[in-house]
């Protein structure tokens, strides 16, 4: 995690020669900013009705946003595009960046709302964001907890190259390996789109804790790469990847540093209880291996910090592992400060850029949409 806010003159020097990719930057609604994108029937539905949602813990949290990044303009912070531009992918020559912005369209109780609110975030984005910024990419949102929903706006959309993936969260009415989402993989996967799961959410009032609901937000914070690790499991084990063989996963902000002790548990316990899952013909640990990559934000930062090599060898490398910066938010990574270690330069050019272009199949340099 990167506190400082503005960075030393030697860190910017840093910054301009390192191009990097950043694989989580949130661009914001600004109030009303869907109004344009909805139809009729829909602006009045959300005048006359509004939100509809289980109650609970959302994301983003409240005041996320760190204080240098809040636009002159008044905009909240992350809904202005040149601020953005200017501050962040000019400011830390950023080839590409892929947005993720999470506005909970996708989580509305009601499917057919749930699905013209997901369908107006992405023409947002495309209007506003993806047609204007060559450099920037995003996450297909989608009334995940929706399968039909879901599909539909995969299949409307998956031929637009600004979209790269299709963007999930964490917190889910049911582990993601679940049979109720496979149609939505099937559609992804027909398409050559990943799957990004992202931090947080407030799809259906589900706490991440399997013993409930935190007190404090330390607790959520800090606790949600369990979520992740259900997550994982679940993928695993419901046997979506001798199904789906192409579909890969990205885990964003979710950490990583857990991954090989996961990997670790789950093949001990496949070894003594394997009859039970036929559909899992192989170790945990190898479709682990092939199908899942994650980003840095945020890095696990061991008391030693030379132990953040021993993980990625425990990783097999770092050819899975993406740099992401998580900007505007108040634990933004810095690309000069976010590793404590040194790292080679294979494993830069792996964690800065490429390992993200070969994920999302990017170009060697910008092209307009």
């Amino acid at each position: 995690m990167t506190q400082t806010q503005t960075q030393p003159r030697a860190a910017r020097r840093t910054a301009a020669q390192q191009m990097i990719i950043d694989c989580d930057i949130h661009n914001v609604m600004a109030p009303g900013a869907l109004e344009p994108y909805l139809s009729n029937r829909w602006l009045r539905h959300l005048r006359t009705f509004g939100s509809r949602q289980h109650s609970g813990n959302v994301y983003p949290k409240g005041s996320p946003a760190r204080y240098d990044a809040f636009p002159p303009s008044g905009l909240p912070a992350g809904a202005d595009l040149g601020f953005m531009q200017k501050q962040h992918l000019d400011g830390l020559n950023v080839e590409f960046g892929i947005l993720g912005p999470l506005s909970g369209s996708g989580s509305q109780l009601d499917p057919e709302f749930s699905a013209a609110l997901s369908a107006a975030t992405n023409d947002w984005q495309i209007k506003e964001w993806l047609e204007p910024e060559p450099r920037l990419r995003s996450g297909m949102i989608v009334p995940a907890e929706h399968s039909e929903q879901a599909v539909a706006e995969i299949e409307r959309l998956a031929g637009h190259p600004g979209f790269v993936q299709v963007l999930l969260v964490a917190r889910s009415s049911a582990p993601l390996g679940d049979r109720r989402y496979w149609k939505m993989y099937e559609a992804a996967a027909r398409h050559d789109l990943p799957i990004g799961i992202h931090y947080g959410g407030g799809v259906r009032g589900v706490p991440i804790s399997s013993a409930g609901w935190p007190s404090f937000y330390l607790e959520d914070h800090a606790g949600m790469s369990a979520a992740f690790q259900a997550h994982v499991a679940s993928l695993i084990f419901g046997g979506i990847f001798d199904r789906l063989p192409t579909v890969r996963i990205a885990l964003i902000e979710g950490g990583f540093a857990w991954l090989p002790s996961l990997a670790w548990r789950m093949d001990r316990h496949w070894e003594r209880f394997r009859d039970e899952v036929p559909q899992v013909r192989r170790r945990p640990s190898e479709y682990l291996r092939d199908h899942f990559w994650m980003t840095t934000q945020p890095i696990e930062e061991p008391h030693r910090p030379a132990d953040l090599q021993k993980v990625f060898e425990h990783l097999g490398g770092t050819d899975k592992v993406m740099f992401s910066t998580d900007y505007p938010h108040w634990d933004f990574d810095h690309p000069r400060h976010a590793f404590k270690v040194r790292l080679s330069a294979e494993q830069r050019d792996n964690i800065y850029t490429e390992n993200a272009r070969a994920f999302y199949k990017l170009p060697a340099r910008v092209d307009s949409l």
